[in-house]
This record gives C-alpha cells, sequence and structure tokens, in this order.
C-alpha cells in the first residue's frame, strides 16, 4: 500500500471516527435500572419520591453564606444549607476575563445546586417549602494564610432535637465535607436518613461534530466503575441502585468540571435519579439510623465540586477521575496524558510539551515508518514485473494471486508495510484528541503568538493551513503508483479535506498534527537518501 492509500485510509479512519463519536454521544444506552429490595435499614428510590415534597419551588433564603478558601467561593442557603452557588477562584469564565467560573448557580433558566438534608419519620427536610432554616454565627467565613481547614457550622433545633450541620472546606481542595451531628434528647427514639443530590435543568448534551461533549449524568458502583446517565436516559426511567458496600458516588459532569456526591462507607446506600418537571436530581439515600434518647449519631457526605483534576478526584473516591472520559482507547489516552504532564513539568508550557511528545511519538514509531517507506520503494520497483505478470496471465485471477506472492516472498516485499504505521498511528491521533479535548489543564493556555487557548480553535486558522501545506508536501515526496486520473484527484484533493476538518479541531491538536508532519518530512528525506544510496528508487 503507498502513501496515497494511507491518505485516502487516514481520511476515511477519519470521518468514521468523528461521526461514531457524535453518534455515541446523542445515542448513549440508558442501562437497565436495578431494583433495590425493601428493607428497614435503606429506602428504595421508588418511594423516595414520596418522602421529599416533588415541588421543585424553595422557601425564601433567609441569608446567603459566603465560604472562601484559595480555590473555591461558596454560597450557602441557610434554609436548608444547601450550596447554590460555586466559583471556581483559580479558572476564568472566559479566556482573558476577570469573572471566576461558576460551576453551581442558582439563575433564572439554568439552576445547578448540591441539596443534602435528613428524611425518615423525624426527617426535617421532608418539604421543599419547608426546610429547616439553620443559626449561623456570620454571613462569611474565609480561610485565613496558613489555615489549612475552615468549619462552618449551622445549627437547628426542634422537638427537643439538635441538629448541627457542618460545611468543611480544605486548603487547595475541590472536596466539601458536610457532615450532620444529631443529638436526641426528644425523649423517644428518632430515625433519620441523610439524602444528598445534585439538581439541574435539563438540558442538551453540547458540542459539535468535531469537539463533542457531554453535559448530563454519571455514577459508580460496585458493579460499575464509571457510567454516564444522561437527561434523557433520567427521563425515561428513574434510576434506582444499591450500594451494598458504601461504595461509589453520583455526578452531574460538564466539558471540563464536574460536580459528585460521595457516601462514606454507608452499605445500603441508594443511588437514584428523578425528574421533577425541567429539573433533574441524581445523588444518594443513606440508610436510616434510629437514635436512642439521649444519644447522638453523625452522617456525612462528600460534595466535589470543581475542574476534572484526575489525582485529586482519585484520591476522593475510587474512579472518580474517570468522569475525565478518554473514550475507548482510555489504555492509550490516559498513559499520554500522563506523560504530556511530566514533560510540562519540565518545560512549562504546554504547546512546547506537546512538540516534545510528537517527538518522543515518532521517535518510537521510527523503525515502522522506515520499514514502511522501505516497503513502497520496493514495491515501485516490482511495478515493471507485475505489469509484465498481469499482462502474461490475464484475468486467471488465482493464478496472478500465486504468482504475485511467490514473487513478494523471493523479493522480501511485504505488501501490507506500509499499513502498520497508519494503524498503530490513527489510534494514537485518536486518543490524544481525547486526552487533550479532556484535560482542563488545556483550558486557556496559550502557546505563543496568536495561540492563547490550545483547547480552542486556531482563531486564524494558521496552524490548519500549515498542517495542509505540510500534508501536501509528504504526498508529493511520497512515491506512488497510482496511475488511474480520478484517484490521483481524490488523492491530491485529500489535503484539502483535512484542512478543512482541522480547521474546527482544537488548536493543540493540529499542533501535534503539524509536528508529526514535519516530522515524517525530515524521516522521510534521510530514508530516502539512505534508500538512494542501496539502489532502491523511491520517485
Amino acid at each position: 500500500m503507498d502513501s496515497q492509500r494511507n491518505i485516502l485510509l487516514i481520511a476515511l479512519a477519519l470521518v468514521s471516527f468523528l461521526l461514531y463519536q457524535q453518534w455515541n454521544v446523542a445515542k448513549n444506552p440508558a442501562p437497565q435500572a436495578i431494583e433495590q429490595a425493601q428493607s428497614s435499614s435503606s429506602l428504595p428510590a421508588p418511594s423516595f419520591a414520596d418522602e421529599l415534597d416533588p415541588a421543585p419551588s424553595q422557601q425564601a433564603a433567609a441569608k446567603i453564606i459566603t465560604v472562601t478558601t484559595d480555590v473555591l467561593t461558596l454560597s450557602i442557603d441557610a434554609v436548608g444549607g444547601d450550596v447554590v452557588q460555586a466559583d471556581l477562584n483559580q479558572y476564568s469564565a472566559e479566556l482573558d476575563s476577570t469573572a471566576r467560573f461558576e460551576l453551581l448557580k442558582d439563575e433564572a433558566g439554568h439552576q445547578f445546586i448540591a441539596q443534602s438534608g435528613l428524611v425518615g419519620p423525624q426527617g426535617i427536610d421532608l418539604s421543599s417549602t419547608n426546610r429547616p432554616a439553620y443559626t449561623v454565627s456570620a454571613d462569611s467565613f474565609t480561610m485565613a494564610d496558613g489555615q489549612d481547614e475552615l468549619r462552618i457550622p449551622m445549627t437547628y433545633s426542634a422537638n427537643g432535637i439538635d441538629y448541627i450541620k457542618t460545611i468543611i472546606v480544605k486548603r487547595g481542595s475541590y472536596a466539601v465535607d458536610v457532615e450532620y451531628e444529631v443529638v436526641n434528647n426528644s425523649g423517644a427514639n428518632a430515625t433519620f436518613g441523610m439524602y444528598a443530590h445534585l439538581r439541574q435543568n435539563v438540558m442538551d448534551d453540547g458540542g459539535s461534530l468535531t469537539m463533542p461533549t457531554y453535559r448530563g449524568g454519571a455514577y459508580s458502583t460496585q458493579d460499575v466503575n464509571y457510567k454516564k446517565y444522561s437527561f434523557d436516559d433520567m427521563q425515561d426511567r428513574n434510576l434506582s441502585l444499591n450500594l451494598t458496600d458504601g461504595q461509589g458516588w453520583a455526578a452531574m459532569i460538564q466539558h471540563y468540571f464536574a460536580a459528585a456526591w460521595i457516601p462514606r462507607d454507608e452499605a445500603g446506600t441508594n443511588l437514584y435519579t428523578r425528574v421533577i418537571g425541567n429539573l433533574a436530581d441524581i445523588g444518594v439515600r443513606m440508610p436510616n439510623k434510629t437514635i436512642a434518647n439521649g444519644d447522638n449519631a453523625n452522617f456525612t457526605a462528600t460534595l466535589w465540586v470543581g475542574p476534572k483534576l484526575q489525582t485529586q478526584m482519585a484520591e476522593v473516591a475510587p474512579h472518580l477521575d474517570l468522569v475525565v472520559d478518554y473514550g475507548w482507547l482510555w489504555f492509550i489516552a490516559k498513559p499520554l496524558h500522563s506523560l504530556l504532564s511530566f514533560i510540562h513539568s519540565f518545560v512549562g508550557n504546554w504547546g512546547v510539551a506537546i512538540i516534545f511528545l510528537t517527538f518522543i511519538v515518532r521517535g518510537a514509531m521510527y523503525p515502522l515508518t522506515k520499514a514502511q517507506y522501505t516497503s513502497m520503494a520496493k514495491m515501485r520497483m516490482l511495478q515493471p514485473k507485475l505489469a509484465a505478470m498481469r499482462e502474461r496471465i490475464g484475468d486467471d485471477r488465482q493464478r496472478m494471486s500465486q504468482e504475485m506472492m511467490e514473487m513478494y516472498k523471493k523479493e522480501k516485499v511485504n505488501p501490507l508495510g506500509g499499513c502498520l504505521p497508519l494503524i498503530l498511528q490513527m489510534p494514537i491521533f485518536i486518543a490524544l484528541y481525547w486526552a487533550l479535548m479532556e484535560s482542563v489543564e488545556l483550558r486557556h493556555s496559550p502557546f505563543f503568538g496568536w495561540i492563547h487557548d490550545l483547547s480552542a480553535q486556531d482563531p486564524y486558522y494558521i496552524l490548519p493551513l500549515l498542517m495542509g501545506a505540510s500534508m501536501f508536501l509528504i504526498q508529493k515526496m511520497s512515491p506512488t503508483t497510482v496511475t488511474d486520473p480520478m484517484q490521483q484527484k481524490i488523492m491530491t484533493f485529500m489535503p484539502v479535506m483535512f484542512t478543512f476538518f482541522f480547521l474546527f479541531f482544537p488548536s493543540g491538536l493540529v499542533l501535534y498534527w503539524l509536528v508529526s508532519n514535519i516530522v515524517t518530512l525530515i524521516q522521510q528525506s534521510l530514508i530516502y537518501k539512505a534508500l538512494e544510496k542501496k539502489g532502491l528508487h523511491t520517485k
């Protein structure tokens, strides 16, 4: 297979990949809901909707409490103690914007909040219009210099029972612990269970053909490490899964960022979804605890609210880092991302790191590239013999195939030798595509000059045009056995088609492909000179 056909195959593979990923985003299948068995210690999701008033409206806030750390600014409604806004202090809303990125928000038309409460026979969060109004010592709390942890206690008392809901934040962390302490002095037993869910308006997945993104639910259980559960899935079927060992989480994810509730090792926790009008909930309902008079009990869950930082997320909960979705080539994409991050730790620029990564990848593939071009040169030299063979044998395809194979064996030529580098290069390209697109580290990261954001397309299309020109040069330098005029026209059009596609790709990916082409041109020149010294003609 010569270089011209390689280009055609790359084009077909690229188009197929783009169409497949868009279809996959749109048609992500819903898993079968698993009905949880009734028990005295846990409540199945189908009846959980009856525990809470389904009305989405909320009691007017008594006041909003502001909590500020080095990485987060949280707004907490004193009524219910929900996190109704979360600003990420180290991430801007837009490129060169002074406004911080707002992950959680409570705005008209787009509500995305983290709710938690106590339900059960003596629950205090059974009605969304009559939730507890906590007493808080101040309206704002700020983590001081040198302080590693900040605790914000909120208190409420009713019917002889004291409730302390404490929000715990730590320096440098996007994990927020929500801890309930319940002290029962009511004169009788009291039974409670904690719930925690994320509520968001039902929205489209978003994205485009060249940059598909996902906005919706996701979860993890003891049986499934990571599974998306889209808004369409939630509308079709309420999810109900039993976390028998208490390990798992429920999340709402979007491009680069995620929010997730993680129960803390509560066996029998129920993971559920429900849709109320245009609002979708995904969360966890922990099993009830019965507190004797004079005793106390604790309930704890962790809220992750921040960027998709794999190392930190993996430390917060098992498999939470899988929300950085690398697709089916994750086993290639994840090492590529790790290698890219390692290089960046030395060079300090993600664009330069991509260039070094390209040299490493293409350098590792050099033996295969050399074998490819050697095979192509030998195949070209055999063309006169093959033409004579076709003329001599005629239409006897079986005999022609047998004699061709004998000739290849005699001349020590592998007719498929030009395919292997392509077969390896396309998975690497696709894996790197996902690695670059899913890496929040590249968001708003500059390269140099006009490239201010490697995660966005080139604003002036300079890199795609240079990539197309480099592909055209590779095509012209490569030996070809194509003689059909129509095929020649198709091959000539391939760089144009590729350039069009790459106009809309993230500039970091285009940079990789451009540098890869430049390395190919260099390798081509060196290999061809060596082959010509051996008497193998490449033109």
